[in-house]
């Protein structure tokens, strides 16, 4: 177990050693699927398998995936393999594509995920010594308060300001000597944003921000590299992931070598699949991740389709730790978005738009379909509106933003360029993408 800061032996185990492990937690998870959650049964049945054909972690292959929409159908309590009586929390996805996803815990369950969480946010720098300032909103959303009990865990100082109001985050910061914070990437930036626009000069000596702890939406390198710079100060960017239906964030986070996101092994089996076949590919190869929670009591989740397309790096780490690590999200399988036959992933524009000078780092994607052919336009925001009055200037701006794009997706899009502020800010997860086919 870790505590305050020490490493947990299993981090730094063989490869051997964490097979075996997840070798005999996978054979009680199978059974206790099988045997309490009668979904699980009519699907293995259906496939003709049994817990008893499992042996090796190769056998794996055998069963069937779980899917977001196994938990819609069964909502909300269908999947859950304990009695009310065993589970003391509850949370849940907004639904807002249907029924929302409900994931349950028992004291276990919230004891194994606070270790989770509290190994990622080790790895990242924090310590007993951190005083953390929690952005994301509280309630049934797992990442503030999975966060927040890792944090404890440690023993670090936990402000659980919320999400929103952003004046009162910046005055606890300045005021309580806030040095670490949780938030997405895009809130982040937006604080540092809004920060420059109260007057503060940078580097900030009324703020002591040294690390952020960024999660619940994607951040590529180049907006990472845009929100360390705004904070200035050294500050140092680390990404984390999860979800609720795996239990929430801390199923893997960046240490600082920032080599790729350590897994926790011990309590997740990641496998990376084809998307469209569902095959598994061969190590190191990109493809979507399928991920099988192994300690999970109230909840379990077997070969969990993420819809997430990353890669997974078994070697060991500059940092000692020996657990395989996952690569930054490139995208969502059900994000992506194939314009004139083309794979197109938000991440992409991003990274072509970042250090770009005179924009800022707010862009949208929008969709349209003209004739029987869909047409991406990227719309992107200017850091000073007077530019739109220099049509040279514009001209100029805009063709270079479409020739990096375009080099980058191998397609034609168009660009537009829009007045400061006029792309909403988000205090959760940013949408990049505006779909107005059938709407237009």
């Amino acid at each position: 177990m870790i505590t305050n800061t020490k490493l947990d032996p299993i981090e730094t185990a063989s490869v051997d050693e964490l097979q075996a492990l997840q070798t005999q937690r996978l054979k009680w998870t199978l059974k206790h699927a099988y045997e309490n959650v009668p979904m699980y049964r009519r699907k293995f049945d259906a496939a003709g398998v049994h817990p008893d054909d499992f042996r090796e972690l190769s056998d794996l292959r055998k069963f069937p995936c779980t899917t977001k929409q196994d938990l819609r159908d069964n909502y909300p309590f269908g999947l859950f393999a304990v009695p009310q009586s065993e589970l003391v929390r509850i949370h849940a996805s907004s639904g807002t594509t249907g029924n929302p996803t409900v994931v349950g815990y028992t004291r276990e369950d919230l004891d194994n995920w606070a270790e989770q969480v509290a190994r990622v946010v080790v790895a990242a720098g924090a310590s007993d010594e951190s005083m953390v300032q929690i952005c994301f909103g509280y309630g049934m959303f797992t990442g503030a308060l999975g966060l927040h009990y890792g944090l404890e865990r440690i023993g670090a100082t936990v402000v659980p300001t919320s999400s929103g109001n952003t004046e009162k985050q910046l005055k606890f910061m300045r005021d309580f000597g806030t040095d670490t914070i949780v938030a997405t990437p895009s809130y982040c930036l937006y604080l540092a944003e809004a920060a420059r626009e109260a007057g503060e000069e940078f580097p900030m000596d009324r703020y002591r921000l040294s690390l952020g702890l960024l999660g619940s939406e994607g951040c590529t390198p180049e907006m990472r590299d845009q929100i360390e710079s705004r904070w200035g100060g050294g500050f140092f960017c680390t990404d984390n992931y999860g979800m609720s239906e795996l239990n929430g964030p801390g199923m893997s986070g960046e240490c600082r070598e920032r080599a790729g996101l350590h897994i926790n092994e011990d309590h997740f089996l990641c496998e990376v699949i084809d998307a469209a076949s569902g095959q598994v590919l061969e190590k190191g190869s990109t493809g979507e991740l399928v991920v099988t929670n192994l300690t999970k009591r109230g909840l379990p989740m077997l070969r969990y389709r993420t819809k997430d397309i990353t890669r997974i790096d078994y070697s060991p780490c500059a940092c000692g730790r020996t657990t395989a690590r996952m690569h930054k999200i490139i995208g969502r399988s059900d994000d992506m978005l194939k314009i004139r036959g083309v794979n197109v992933f938000p991440s992409q524009v991003e990274s072509a738009l970042i250090n770009i000078k005179h924009i800022s780092p707010h862009y949208q994607l929008v969709v349209r379909r003209k004739g029987y052919a869909d047409t991406l336009e990227v719309r992107v925001e200017l850091i000073d509106g007077s530019l739109l009055e220099k049509y040279a200037e514009l001209e100029a701006l805009q063709k270079n933003i479409h020739d990096r794009i375009k080099a980058i997706l191998g397609i034609e899009i168009a660009v537009s360029l829009v007045e400061p502020k006029s792309i909403e800010r988000f205090t959760g997860k940013a949408q990049r993408v505006v779909d107005l086919r059938g709407q237009e």
